[in-house]
């Protein structure tokens, strides 16, 4: 073969393969750019903010460094709620080596937009909007100026932890900051759509679906992994919300009285104790009840029933101390809590009151230990005998009477007590008045 031809295969060999790894080359970096080969999780923030969202998310993104994702998408709408949780979550956010994406689907809402900030993006949907964090009391009042100073002073460094201006998070908790062209004018919270979001950098776009915002992340040929809350961290959210709290706690009061007033074991003994048992569950799955709580609730428990057996009171008084100190320490806060039990007791009380009077203690457990059987005079039981016949029966002083002494009437020997005055031994008495065992007499 000439020399020339072999040196045209070499040179056309060299070609393909050079073009082969440039064309793989460029495939993958086309692939990088779509997102090919990640894994992206998804994760919803809805309803409100409680310890039982906190102990989801907390669960979730620990899944999902484990697995090595690459990214973390929160789709949230919420209209807020609890302060000292939106706090916890944002800390265990900004926590995360991964990117993450706050995707507001309908609303971020109070502590609902605090989340939002502590998030490295956000993108949000054309109907959706975000803001109006003032912080507000379970009953609806605005709260102290210490709480207010420091809400405002979170929101402000969530958006500056992520490189936004902190303005406009200030006027979502500051309702003095006036931004009348955002509609918050002097007096009304900041609520972004998504145009004002985009226009003061807070959003990166507005987006019709996941699909668009994971193109526009880069991310649309990753892998999605959606998550949802067990079944149990659903029942934890229920439990732990502030509104079902006192609620459950009556129940469980309530069917605990009813039972003690009906014979046998039944339906409200055992709606008593699936109330409690649910209130003790969902607060352990929520992160909130401990060992110690429960080892203090049985011990209650016992020292209530020890107190059946055994009489004194102080075995009862130190059951129901223990049983509330086990319900407060696995409360998410100690005023709600005391609230809360309040109500309890005092249905318990009224219950109590309502059930004695129409049932008594005539059926139930208190029959078992309380003592009906009576000594009557229909029965033939006499206390004493009230003997009338001595008035005006005369007598003579067996001991001097101070007031009290022995006389002697005919052949009967007496204890008896003078008007008031002293008495010799030996001095003819006359009886003027008889009250039961006092027989009182007078000197004649």
């Amino acid at each position: 073969m000439p020399v020339n031809r072999l040196k045209q295969y070499i040179i056309l060999v060299l070609v393909f393969f050079i073009s082969a790894s440039l064309f793989s080359a460029i495939s993958v970096i086309k692939a990088q750019n779509n997102g090919s080969g990640k894994v992206v999780y998804v994760i919803p923030i809805e309803n409100e903010v409680e310890r039982g969202l906190e102990a989801f998310l907390s669960r979730t993104t620990k899944e999902a460094e484990a697995k090595g994702a690459d990214h973390i998408i929160f789709e949230i709408d919420t209209p807020g709620g609890r302060v000292d949780s939106a706090r916890q979550i944002a800390e265990l956010l900004q926590d995360l080596e991964l990117p993450t994406t706050s995707f507001v689907i309908n609303q971020a809402l109070s502590a609902g937009s605090y989340i939002a900030l502590n998030t490295d993006n956000i993108y949000m949907k054309p109907q959706a909007n975000m803001g109006a964090s003032g912080v507000i009391n379970q009953d609806g009042t605005a709260a102290d100026k210490k709480a207010e100073s420091a809400w405002l002073s979170a929101m402000k460094s969530a958006a500056e932890s992520k490189g936004r201006d902190k303005l406009y998070a200030a006027a979502m908790a500051d309702p003095s900051i006036d931004l009348p062209e955002y509609g918050a004018e002097k007096g009304k919270y900041l609520t972004l759509d998504p145009d004002s979001a985009v226009k003061v950098g807070y959003s990166k776009a507005t987006v019709q679906d996941r699909t668009e915002m994971l193109n526009d992340l880069g991310l649309s040929n990753a892998t999605i992994i959606e998550k949802e809350p067990t079944i149990s961290e659903n029942i934890a959210r229920f439990i732990t919300n502030p509104v079902v709290v006192p609620i459950l706690l009556s129940i469980a009061s309530l069917g605990l009285i009813v039972e003690l007033y009906s014979p046998g074991f039944g339906i409200p003994g055992i709606m008593g104790l699936l109330s409690l048992i649910l209130f003790f569950y969902g607060h352990v799955v929520a992160g909130l009840a401990g060992m110690e709580a429960i080892i203090l609730l049985i011990l209650g428990l016992v020292l209530i029933i020890a107190e059946f057996f055994v009489p004194g009171g102080i075995a009862g008084l130190l059951g129901v101390a223990s049983v509330v100190g086990s319900l407060i320490i696995s409360g998410q806060d100690i005023g709600h809590m005391s609230m809360s039990i309040g109500i309890a007791f005092i249905v318990a009380i009224i219950a109590s009151i309502i059930l004695f009077k129409t049932m008594g203690m005539e059926k139930g457990f208190f029959r078992h230990i309380i003592l009906k059987d009576q000594t009557s005079t229909e029965l033939g039981y006499v206390s004493t005998v009230n003997r009338l016949e001595l008035i005006g029966l005369e007598g003579v002083t067996v001991t001097q009477l101070r007031p009290s002494g022995t006389a002697k009437f005919d052949d009967e020997r007496l204890d008896v007590v003078s008007e008031g005055g002293f008495i010799q031994s030996n001095r003819p008495v006359k009886v003027v008045k008889v009250e039961g065992v006092r027989v009182v007499v007078r000197e004649v």
